[in-house]
């Protein structure tokens, strides 16, 4: 893998280090930052995780030792001090941390991306960027070991649950034996996969039940059954007293149908239309995201139209199934 050794002269000369990632952060972002934050405190470094947000609470078990901290909760701290580091986990575009984060790391003296998004050549020639990685959390596993950090439990299950994340639980093609190995370390250290699975995927209420029972029950495919997706409304998550995070999921359920090549959910937020898309065979969903307006992953992407949802469910399916000829 390139860029190890900056990584790791990066890591040596650098004492206050800045940890941060993406706004609206997944389980692979916050777990990775955790785990490498406690990495960094074993080997005597002052490292903070800080996002633009609190924690929500639903994350709150990942970070026992209460490691991640706001902007503001920051600035309370250390508003005086200049980091000699800042290092972003899973983005490699500096405007999705968020405007404060973003200031943080144009005043650090020198800053660094880890992760596994596909990014053009430049930024990949003097970042941590492998798209090979199932997950930036087996990025983070990798470059641990070769920190000489060894795991323990608190630091095993962010890692773990960033992985089972971004996997959708080891069910894309990405998915490698290498991938496998790090999971079988990080159970080792103590990791319980049903109690790991459970906290992130298993705590839900009725009325979330309600609203997927709801949304399934609509779901649509085209002609040829190649394309399946399912809608959701802004209203509809508010009748269900329902929280946003709480859907992030619901297109996996897509994948699972016979013929099916790309699984779309499409999403109302005010003006805006978020077009989830989701493959688990040859099909690139990464490109036809791009194609759209957005990006991503090979079988993991996402793109923001603007338009009725009528209309943009509409013109979104017809360029698929273009692109899937």
């Amino acid at each position: 893998m390139k860029n190890i050794k900056h990584f790791l002269d990066l890591i040596k000369k650098s004492q206050h280090i800045v940890i941060s990632t993406h706004i609206h952060p997944d389980a692979d972002g916050i777990g990775s930052q955790i785990a490498l934050c406690m990495a960094l405190k074993s080997l005597k470094k002052d490292a903070y995780c800080v996002n633009e947000e609190k924690l929500l609470d639903r994350y709150s078990y990942l970070d026992n030792n209460n490691y991640l901290l706001s902007f503001n909760e920051y600035q309370k701290k250390c508003s005086k001090i200049i980091p000699d580091l800042t290092i972003i986990v899973d983005t490699n575009h500096i405007a999705r941390i968020g405007p404060n984060l973003e200031k943080i790391a144009a005043k650090s003296k020198d800053f660094i991306f880890i992760d596994h998004h596909p990014c053009p050549k430049e930024v990949a020639a003097i970042h941590l960027i492998d798209t090979k990685m199932a997950a930036t959390g087996e990025l983070v596993a990798v470059l641990l070991e070769k920190l000489g950090v060894a795991y323990n439990k608190d630091l095993a299950l962010p890692l773990y649950t960033a992985i089972l994340i971004d996997t959708n639980c080891f069910r894309y093609p990405n998915v490698t034996f290498h991938t496998h190995k790090i999971v079988s370390d990080l159970m080792q250290s103590g990791v319980a996969p049903a109690s790991a699975y459970n906290s992130i995927y298993g705590t839900k209420k009725i009325h979330h039940m309600k609203l997927l029972g709801q949304i399934l029950s609509q779901a649509e495919t085209n002609k040829d059954e190649s394309v399946a997706w399912i809608t959701l409304t802004e209203e509809m998550i508010k009748k269900n007293n329902s929280d946003i995070e709480d859907t992030h999921s619901f297109i996996n359920h897509l994948l699972i149908l016979d013929n099916v090549k790309v699984s779309c959910m499409f999403r109302e937020t005010g003006k805006f239309i978020k077009v989830s898309l989701r493959s688990t065979g040859t099909t690139d969903v990464g490109t036809m995201a791009q194609a759209l307006g957005g990006g991503g992953h090979d079988h993991s992407a996402a793109t923001i139209i603007e338009g009725g949802l009528e209309d943009v469910i509409k013109n979104t399916i017809r360029k698929i199934e273009i692109m899937l000829k």
